[in-house]
């Protein structure tokens, strides 16, 4: 089964990271590293490490310009492991959406089957917004949604509930990709009366 955690494991934050460096790199020859943390969204000090493994591993070339300023080129195998990871990532999305999308379909279709009126979906992420086609689909309501994390302001004109207190006594469907194992824990404590919809794509395991 196609797994969310092989999504969000170290070996993507890299591979994510070293393709930023890439193309970053490959858009402007000319940009100082504060620039380029600024753009990946990273502390100066991570940039730089990346930056330095790219030059190792052959990927990246720096040359000295005047007024102490450096000029930043893809090698020919840099520009094949830009290719590379692009190509992975792609596909991962593409990978990611089926599996989400089917497994999204059966917690519908066993909602269905419960006679559920309503369902609220708990975290905002990719997985809500599959989520929420599929159930439309379905023909299966979402009363809204819950966003902790305090992201998401509108969710397709649903009501938005920051805590698990203010829930209504809705099943949920548990929607979150990041520690999704730790939110559905607290649903859980909070509401054990109610039901929760966990889909598989998650890698979860969890007991009615």
């Amino acid at each position: 089964m196609y797994s969310v955690h092989k999504m969000n494991g170290d070996d993507f934050r890299q591979d994510r990271l070293t393709l930023e460096v890439l193309s970053a790199i490959d858009s402007q020859r000319e940009i100082s590293q504060r620039r380029l943390a600024s753009q990946m969204g990273v502390a100066l000090g991570l940039t730089n490490s990346y930056v330095k493994r790219c030059v190792r591993k052959g990927f990246i070339k720096i040359n000295e310009a005047p007024a102490n300023r450096y000029l930043y080129y893809l090698t020919p195998k840099g520009f094949r492991e830009k290719a590379r990871l692009t190509a992975r990532f792609l596909s991962s999305s593409l990978d990611f959406y089926r599996a989400a999308a089917d497994s999204c379909g059966r917690v519908f279709d066993e909602c269905v089957g419960d006679g559920v009126e309503s369902v609220i979906l708990c975290g905002h992420s990719e997985l809500a917004e599959i989520a929420f086609l599929k159930a439309m689909e379905s023909g299966v309501p979402i009363a809204g949604l819950l966003d902790d994390s305090g992201t998401c302001a509108r969710f397709f004109s649903r009501t938005v509930w920051r805590r698990i207190e203010e829930l209504p006594n809705v099943p949920r469907v548990l929607t979150r990709i990041d520690k999704a194992d730790e939110l559905l824990a607290r649903l859980g404590d909070e509401a054990d009366d109610i039901k929760i919809y966990v889909p598989d794509v998650l890698g979860l395991k969890h007991e009615d």
